[in-house]
């Protein structure tokens, strides 16, 4: 369809902080080989369903990269990697276990999207920023089909800036699932400003818990 967007928002493979149910943000974790079936398993599936893409486009972080990778590898395409597209800076909670990072910083009884988390890490308003410039980025390219790898709260602020909500105080608002290689489908009509959300944490190649 002409100057349509095709836009796929994936996840990446289970990674090994997430088999340690670690704090991930900008820690670098490879992925398992789990994650690694993951996206060969989604690879085939979208070979044998002929979805293609124009460009692959990643956070450069290494269980992204390691996905993407794979990906473009069965697809014979190349992957183009943009620093807008990592995760969340976690400040000092980053790397540790889940139980870890609670006893190291308590949930405030209040908290309102301007606080940083883990001390000096992102805030929510600064992580939606972020994900603005990354919608904005995806639109100023020609319009065509791109697949995009990236992370869970990062692309959680990408749908909050496409469907226009705005994140909200004391943890409030919608969270958007995207479990081990899952993602969402949308596209974008620049002529009339139209987005259409078509799947949201579609993951139908894959049958694992994890």
């Amino acid at each position: 369809m002409p100057n349509i967007y095709q836009f796929t928002l994936l996840r990446h493979g289970e990674s090994v902080g997430n088999f340690e149910s670690r704090v991930q943000g900008r820690s670098e974790f490879p992925l398992t080989d789990t994650g690694r079936e993951q996206a060969n398993a989604l690879a085939q599936r979208w070979i044998a369903d002929g979805q293609t893409f124009d460009q692959i486009i990643s956070s450069p972080q290494s269980r992204s990269r390691e996905t993407a990778e794979i990906i473009a590898g069965c697809l014979s395409l190349s992957v183009e990697f943009d620093p807008l597209w990592v995760e969340r800076d976690y400040g000092k909670l980053s790397g540790l276990r889940g139980e870890d990072a609670e006893k190291t910083e308590q949930r405030p009884l209040y908290s309102i999207p301007y606080h940083p988390v883990g001390e000096n890490g992102e805030s929510m308003w600064e992580l939606y920023l972020r994900g603005g410039q990354a919608v904005l980025s995806m639109v100023r390219r020609e319009p065509g089909r791109y697949l995009i790898v990236s992370h869970g709260g990062i692309l959680n602020m990408v749908l909050y800036n496409i469907l226009g909500i705005a994140p909200q105080a004391y943890f409030r608002g919608p969270r958007f699932l995207f479990r081990n290689t899952a993602y969402a489908s949308l596209t974008y009509n620049p002529n009339e400003h139209i987005w259409r959300v078509l799947a949201i944490n579609e993951r139908s190649h894959w049958n694992g818990d994890s």
